[in-house]
């Protein structure tokens, strides 16, 4: 049988038995969306959103890209954001970043990725901020697993720099922004991070008249 064919043989078995137990569950999801989280996070197979954190479709809205970016010039995004944040009104949104992450490593390194270096340059740009502590940690492991956390605080960060989110929260004091990192060894998910609207954003990001 072909790889792909045994996908379509699994949808088929899923939504089965998903009918057994719940014979109005897909007329339910396809009449509304509303969820509650905006899942930022990585593109990783290893990953999935939905089965590590026990939710079923409709719960969870999702973007994923390599190594969990917020980048301001990313219309993907900001598009989505824009549609989590103004029309689903989702209450958190989530950066969830993992341990061991090939997207950071790479940017630790001098090597030449192609067009993957335009992404990972902002990622080395969280590693230059923080170079003399990242340094100081003994192990290659410690060092990477480090910037992987900082980068999940900066990304967390980038959301507030955007006028979507601080408009949100001038209105309506959501959403609630968290930064996670799972860790691919024992399945646990760690919180390394939060923000709110009224946590400290430095004033030169701040927009006016929202």
């Amino acid at each position: 049988m072909n790889a792909y064919l045994k996908l379509l043989e699994n949808n088929k078995k899923w939504a089965n038995n998903v009918s057994k137990n719940d014979p109005d569950f897909f007329k339910r999801l396809a009449e509304v969306q509303s969820p509650e989280y905006l899942w930022i996070g990585c593109s990783d197979s290893r990953v999935p959103p939905n089965e590590i954190t026990g939710t079923r479709p409709g719960e969870v809205f999702i973007h994923r890209n390599i190594a969990n970016m917020v980048v301001h010039a990313d219309i993907n995004l900001l598009a989505v954001l824009e549609y989590a944040v103004n029309y689903l009104k989702v209450k958190h949104i989530i950066v969830c970043g993992h341990y061991g992450c090939g997207g950071v490593k790479a940017a630790m390194t001098n090597n030449n990725f192609g067009i993957i270096n335009k992404w990972i340059r902002n990622i080395k740009d969280v590693y230059r901020i923080h170079r003399n502590e990242i340094n100081e940690l003994k192990s290659e492991k410690d060092r990477l697993n480090r910037l992987i956390e900082l980068n999940v605080m900066e990304q967390v960060t980038n959301l507030a720099k955007t006028s979507i989110i601080q408009k949100c929260w001038k209105h309506e004091q959501r959403p609630y922004l968290h930064g996670w990192v799972y860790d691919l060894n024992d399945g646990i998910i760690n919180p390394i991070f939060e923000m709110g609207h009224d946590d400290h954003l430095d004033p030169i990001y701040e927009f006016n008249d929202l």
